[in-house]
């Protein structure tokens, strides 16, 4: 069994009903959810909100839980003793939320790129975990 890390994600609309996403620039370059992992001395709702203005620049305010979802790694075979193992399993609390204002109050810390899409127009390289995200994406759809 891996170790569980704690995460958090955001729906964020703005008042026209896009949605913000977040693009790394590392690794596979997929568009997904923007958020982070939980700090031991966090709220999951305190936690997406540091999250989402650290990787957007964006302050949001979250609305309500819209799930939690389990992330899981490839399985692989135990690592020796006193190594590591594969990735972890990641439990994502999922928040549907708004920014607080019309312009971000600040630059992004993390490196992603964020923009807005319309619901008719989502990009198709979004995250591994399509059918969660379709899931999550079809709580904020006007």
């Amino acid at each position: 069994m891996s170790p569980l890390t704690w995460a958090v994600a955001a729906v964020v609309t703005d008042g026209s009903g896009r949605l913000l996403l977040c693009r790394r620039s590392a690794g596979a370059r997929r568009w997904g959810l923007p958020g982070g992992r939980l700090r031991h001395d966090e709220s999951p709702a305190d936690a997406v909100v540091r999250a989402v203005r650290a990787e957007t620049g964006w302050v949001v305010t979250p609305a309500d839980l819209v799930g939690l979802y389990r992330v899981t790694g490839p399985q692989a075979p135990a690592p020796p003793a006193g190594r590591c193992g594969g990735r972890p399993d990641v439990l994502v609390h999922v928040f549907r939320a708004a920014p607080t204002g019309v312009d971000p109050p600040g630059e992004p810390v993390a490196d992603c790129l964020a923009e807005w899409w319309p619901a008719d127009g989502l990009p198709g390289a979004l995250t591994r975990d399509r059918h969660q995200f379709g899931e999550v994406a079809g709580s904020w759809r006007p």
